[in-house]
């Protein structure tokens, strides 16, 4: 018996940065998809969108599931070994951060990893609220992009438009959720989804 060919497509990763679930996975996709020789692209996303389209609401604000994913949310810090306290808001609006991560991607892909886990860890980790512009553009230059260049960027019209456009076409491929993986046009929900993802890859799918 021969074995599946594996593709080597790249990997979509959707990704709202209010969610601690896609945290968990933007510190893990890009080493996991590097160990069967794919690449990943990272997708910013508004899950607020999708609570309009689905009916659905925050995880805090359902009762039962909500006090049941605080305390899942932790546990899952410390099952993939991430430093993680619960933000003192929560959740945010992280448009700013995802216009943001856009800009800086459409420039260097690498760039925008960096600010991405740094946006994340500064939320998810130091309590720092990213829903503030201030605190984007100073995560931003942290990680070596021109803060005044970004500022003048996110005050624009074109970068919302193209934020509008990123997450329309999100919602068109059936994402409504962070993380959300595509993986070879196979659908995947959730940071606990991950060791499925990895025997996707493995096996070619199952």
């Amino acid at each position: 018996m021969t074995e599946p060919r594996r593709s080597t497509a790249p990997i979509d990763f959707y990704f709202d940065f209010s969610s601690p679930y896609g945290y968990f996975a933007a510190e893990k996709i890009d080493a996991l998809a590097e160990r069967y020789g794919r690449t990943v692209l990272w997708h910013p996303f508004l899950l607020g969108v999708t609570f309009k389209v689905t009916g659905l609401a925050p995880l805090p604000s359902i009762p039962l599931k909500g006090a049941y994913s605080m305390h899942d949310i932790e546990r899952s810090a410390r099952y993939f070994g991430l430093p993680f306290k619960q933000p003192s808001t929560f959740p945010i609006p992280t448009q700013h951060a995802a216009r943001a991560f856009l800009w800086i991607n459409d420039r260097s892909p690498q760039k925008a990893r960096e600010f991405g886990l740094a946006a994340y860890r500064a939320y998810f980790v130091n309590d720092v609220n990213i829903s503030d512009l201030g605190a984007v553009l100073d995560i931003a230059a942290g990680v070596g992009i021109d803060r005044d260049e970004l500022s003048g960027v996110l005050s624009g019209t074109e970068i919302k438009a193209r934020l509008a456009a990123e997450v329309d076409l999100g919602l068109s491929r059936g994402v409504f959720g962070s993380p959300f993986i595509i993986v070879d046009g196979e659908a995947f929900w959730g940071a606990d989804r991950l060791p499925q993802v990895e025997r996707w890859l493995a096996e070619g799918g199952f």
